[in-house]
């Protein structure tokens, strides 16, 4: 596969209307900054945007209330056509001229002037030219109601494209506004909310149990524990200590601590995601640069053959009538205009992108849409990925009363806030537990104290060794977590703890095997805890106690046998091998930076079944987007041929020619309706 980040799309002009192009300028700027994207970035002029509808803040009324010149356009046609057709009423023909004019002018001052500006510049070959210079020749043959409702419904076509990429954007924007609206910051010995963007370095924020950290930082506070798996690929919670640093990214898992702040806003995970999003629309599928490029081309062709069918018959038609054969012409021309297939196809990719960012899947370029269509194999990494880096009790062995073992030594552990010990506690959560006496906590080892006046100890190994207690030489060999317990210095029994499997993993490997696509687990724990979560989730390859480089290595290994890979993390170490997959994808709600960064593809919620969905919504937007260039190609070539014999007219070069771009328009608007 061509590597995706070695060569950027040009962005073209026809019908980008605006959001493209600004996403490019976006795109540009922001590359400079960005290793990932540090190819120079191609630009074709852009003069859309001109006459482009920005009006992605306005939402869908707003854009219906600005075509208000459009609306009175149409309605002067309507009343027109029932004042002559319907009620039989004679008009004018200077009032007639009058009328059709003003509701020309309406509709069409903005193409008309986009087609003079382009022209200007030497550039005549483009839509606006085309539209302009067909519904001139309509009036000048006298065919002024055509005219009007040809330029009146190519702008309809515009509005549809309008509507559609407001409810894109729309989708998109809901999903980035689940980032923190603020943050607690100390001032004047005060707490105070105000937005992240407004902190700066140096300034102390508060950061409550449960909460995200939004900015990065160092502790201030004593100690604190911290959700780190998509920082460091580890299982286990980190207890962060003080001056050392805290992350964005990290959960605050306990206390209510204090952090000095030690980057900006603007450089957080968050606002690299705002920036994501403009790129999303800058980057053109294959699809999209193919039918770009041949309208390039087939546009003078359409020209040529206009001129053509309008001169041509002058050299062999006996009684050559140049009204019939410009009428002809014209006729061509209009159902000739490639809107059908420059509006809706980028709009039908734009639609997938939306669709997937309702979904929870930030998804940053239209390319990576066809990628997900062609993958045949998911590598995972498995903790933060297929796992939720959380503690979870696995098993309870004992000789005691197994209620009576689980009591006793929750009721110690109940005197620690570390997270093993909190997930014994909440194991034991319907027995009721006791208050511990004389608790002391042995740094590194474990808990020792009297419950129910039992003296007992509460650990790992080092702590049954330290006292002297004597257990099985097989809780050695065990790769979980263990807390070990002792009771009146006999050895008891022993509590694993480990990480918790997401509830959906093992649907999201049945589902891929079901497409056809195999699933492969790689990671740095131990090789036993990788095969053992492997094998409850159904996962026939799995490889563990792997570096970085290891894990670069067996994907490239996979490329190298012509698989097409998506790659799936969310730790720092992720990095590099999301860079090499055809489509890396990256958990975004406790993702790192860099590897929320480097990924294709984001998954905000952290749920592995958010690869199936990612996988459907690229196969969902290819189905529309081909039904789109079968429809519109079939169309005009039938009609083209119709208008060139002199069958069709341009009412019916109208509707074929902007009633297939609505079709089209309309089809890539199911996109937002679809189930992933």
């Amino acid at each position: 596969m061509e590597d995706k980040r070695k060569t950027a799309p040009k962005v073209d002009d026809c019908c980008s209307h605006g959001e493209a192009t600004h996403a490019a300028h976006a795109h540009n700027h922001s590359l400079k900054e960005n290793h990932k994207h540090s190819q120079d970035h191609d630009h074709d002029n852009h003069d859309h945007d001109d006459h482009a509808h920005d009006h992605g803040s306005e939402g869908e009324a707003g854009i219906l209330r600005s075509k208000w010149m459009l609306w009175l356009s149409l309605g002067i046609l309507a009343a027109f056509l029932i004042a002559t057709f319907i009620s039989k009423i004679e008009v004018n023909l200077y009032l007639e001229i009058a009328w059709m004019v003003a509701a020309y002018l309406l509709a069409g001052n903005k193409t008309i002037a986009m087609a003079f500006r382009k022209a200007s510049r030497g550039d005549f070959f483009n839509e606006f030219t085309l539209m302009t210079i067909a519904t001139f020749g309509a009036f000048y043959i006298g065919e002024f109601s055509e005219g009007v409702a040809v330029m009146i419904f190519y702008e309809i076509g515009e509005l549809f494209q309008d509507l559609a990429v407001s409810r894109s954007k729309r989708s998109i924007k809901a999903l980035l506004d689940v980032r923190p609206e603020s943050v607690t910051v100390i001032r004047d010995h005060q707490d105070i909310q105000i937005a992240p963007a407004l902190v700066q370095i140096g300034e102390t924020i508060l950061v409550k149990a449960g909460e995200k950290v939004a900015l990065d930082g160092v502790l201030t506070s004593l100690s604190g524990t911290f959700n780190t798996a998509a920082l460091t690929g580890e299982s286990r919670p980190d207890e962060i200590k003080q001056h050392e640093a805290v992350l964005a990214g990290m959960i605050n898992t306990e206390k209510t601590v204090e952090i000095e702040v030690r980057s900006l806003f603007k450089d957080s995970k968050l606002s690299r995601i705002l920036e994501m999003v403009q790129e999303a629309t800058a980057r053109k599928a294959p699809t999209q640069l193919m039918i770009s490029k041949l309208a390039k081309i087939y546009t003078p062709i359409v020209f040529l053959l206009a001129v053509l069918i309008i001169l041509g018959p002058m050299l062999f038609v006996e009684h050559y009538d140049f009204n019939q054969w410009l009428y002809r012409g014209m006729v061509f021309l209009v159902i000739a205009c490639p809107c059908a297939l420059t509006i809706s196809i980028p709009l039908g990719y734009f639609g997938g992108i939306g669709l997937a960012s309702r979904n929870g899947i930030l998804i940053k370029g239209a390319n990576f849409l066809d990628v997900m269509t062609k993958i045949d194999t998911v590598v995972s990494d498995k903790t933060g990925t297929l796992t939720k880096g959380v503690f979870k009790v696995q098993k309870v062995e004992t000789s005691l009363e197994p209620n009576e073992f689980l009591t006793l030594t929750a009721s110690l552990e109940s005197y620690s806030t570390h997270p093993v010990a909190k997930a014994v506690v909440g194991h034991a959560q319907e027995l009721t537990l006791a208050k511990p006496q004389e608790v002391e906590e042995i740094s590194g080892h474990g808990l020792k104290g009297i419950v129910h006046g039992k003296r007992m100890l509460a650990g790992n190994l080092k702590l049954l060794e330290k006292f002297d207690i004597g257990y099985p030489a097989s809780l050695s060999e065990i790769p979980e977590t263990i807390v070990a317990v002792s009771v009146n210095e006999q050895f008891a029994g022993y509590i694993t703890i480990a990480d918790e499997v997401k509830e959906d993993a093992a649907q999201v490997v049945t589902d891929l095997k079901n497409m056809g696509i195999e699933t492969i687990m790689l990671s740095g724990d131990k090789t036993e805890v990788v095969s053992q979560v492997a094998k409850q989730l159904n996962i026939t390859k799995s490889y563990g106690n792997l570096l970085p480089e290891d894990k670069v290595n067996l994907v490239q290994k996979l490329k190298d046998e012509g698989k097409r890979i998506a790659f799936v993390g969310d730790g720092v170490n992720d990095a590099p091998v999301i860079a090499l997959a055809d489509a890396g994808i990256a958990m975004g709600a406790l993702g790192s930076d860099a590897t929320i960064e480097t990924a294709d593809i984001v998954i905000q919620n952290d749920q592995p079944s958010k690869i199936v969905s990612a996988i459907n919504a690229g196969k969902i937007t290819r189905s529309i987007v081909y039904q789109n260039i079968s429809l519109a190609m079939g169309v005009k070539l039938a009609v083209m041929i119709l208008g060139a014999g002199g069958i069709a007219t341009l009412w019916e070069a109208v509707f074929a020619d902007v009633g297939v771009a609505l079709l089209a328009i309309l089809n890539a608007f199911r996109i937002q309706g679809k189930k992933i």
